[in-house]
């Protein structure tokens, strides 16, 4: 792990964990719009700059996006009606507000998505960006492909290395696990990401535990 002089101490507070029961409605599915054209890598990472996002925070977006990217590829060979680049763009800007909440607190899910709804006026992209910590609703890869892949992608990614779901929420319990609370919301999450698994494994016929990601084409 590459570790910069910019990381701030990590606080389980700042995991944005769902509650142990959600209970939401599902939203109305958002429709990939023509007429809003993603940002591209460079407009991503100019706001990376402008909210100040750290060296370590900036590698590890990078990975999310790349993993993303290759899924929605794939689903998009597949024959899936999707926009690889906005997936792209979502999940480069999941953690814009990342570095902010740790100086001075907030969820940087919910931050960070009304930053992105302002700079982008995406909606899709912005709905990737709030809810990839947790999906808290039924997992309809054919209404919801971009949040689900965005949280999937991003727990796929253990600070700025490729790792697997068991490695990555092992992690997580020893580094946060200080409750039993908190470890349940944990291991819930865990479950759900391998739900997501299951699911995009079924939809792409591969094992994505399996699969090295490597995407540089698409970088």
């Amino acid at each position: 792990m590459n570790k910069d002089k910019n990381t701030a101490p990590a606080k389980s507070g700042k995991l944005g964990l769902p509650p142990l029961e959600p209970k939401l409605p599902p939203p109305s599915p958002i429709s990939f719009d023509k007429d809003l054209k993603a940002p591209d890598n460079e407009r991503c990472e100019g706001w990376w700059d402008d909210f100040g996002m750290f060296d370590n925070i900036k590698q590890h977006s990078r990975l999310v996006a790349s993993i993303a990217t290759c899924i929605a590829q794939k689903a998009f060979d597949a024959g899936m009606d999707i926009d690889v680049p906005t997936v792209r763009a979502s999940a480069m800007l999941h953690d814009i507000a990342k570095a902010y909440t740790i100086r001075h607190g907030g969820n940087h899910s919910q931050v960070g998505s009304s930053w992105v709804m302002r700079l982008t006026g995406n909606p899709l992209i912005a709905m990737g960006v709030l809810h990839h910590v947790y999906w808290p609703f039924a997992l309809d890869l054919e209404k919801y492909f971009l949040p689900i892949v965005v949280s999937y992608s991003d727990k796929r990614v253990m600070h700025d290395n490729l790792t697997s779901l068991q490695d990555r929420f092992s992690d997580l319990e020893v580094r946060y696990g200080k409750t039993e609370q908190i470890r349940e919301r944990i291991r819930l999450t865990r479950r759900q990401a391998e739900k997501i698994e299951a699911e995009l494994n079924k939809l792409l016929g591969e094992e994505l535990n399996e699969c090295s990601f490597d995407c540089r084409r698409l970088v």
